[in-house]
């Protein structure tokens, strides 16, 4: 039995990104391989790398290769204000776009209990813990409003009434500069519910 060629395997391999199909896979190993093989050397090194040493953070449990993140480890963050987010994605993205100073909290997800997602994989005995031991005056949601997001979303709430922490949720609703009539109606309920005085 013969083994497979590497380039078909190299191509095999590349499909496990995330929008990587067939033809993308194809069109990525020809250009480093025909094109950029210093930079597809640099890639594997790199990533071989990450994925043996980048973990979870033992607080917050976003990803990184210490046993704290820089944000955990910050003096300069506030331990009052704890963010709730689905993703490490999601910690980047409020980093980036706003001056948010607190602390954060990362799911890997939501409950989800017919895809075998509970409490235990998302953390939230550890949450329940800080919420305990720590002098957290505020839990800042910002959960996606879907189905299973409205069930988390509850589920961290009476947790955090449990430990008389105030608790409050992004907003939701029309973005900046849409349209109204371009919006669905989902989105323009949640408008709607969450209007405030200005």
């Amino acid at each position: 039995m013969t083994e497979r060629p590497l380039l078909n395997q190299l191509i095999d391999a590349l499909r496990c990104l995330p929008g990587v199909g067939p033809k993308s896979a194809q069109r990525i190993a020809f250009h480093l391989l025909e094109r950029n093989r210093e930079g597809g050397v640099r890639l594997a090194r790199v990533m071989a790398e990450a994925m043996t040493r980048i973990n979870r953070c033992g607080r917050c449990r976003t990803l990184t290769e210490h046993a704290l993140c820089a944000i955990c480890a910050s003096a300069n963050r506030d331990p009052a204000l704890l963010c709730i987010v689905e993703q490490p994605s999601e910690v980047l993205a409020i980093e980036q776009a706003t001056d948010y100073r607190g602390l954060y909290f990362v799911l890997g997800g939501r409950l989800s209990p017919l895809d075998g997602i509970g409490p235990d994989e998302l953390g939230l005995g550890d949450l329940e813990a800080r919420l305990g031991e720590e002098a957290i005056a505020e839990v800042i949601l910002a959960i996606s409003p879907t189905v299973e997001g409205s069930a988390t979303a509850q589920f961290i709430a009476d947790c955090a009434a449990r430990h008389q922490v105030k608790i409050s949720r992004i907003a939701h609703g029309v973005p900046l500069g849409g349209e109204l009539e371009y919006v669905d109606g989902g989105t323009l309920a949640l408008a709607f519910a969450g209007r405030r005085d200005i």
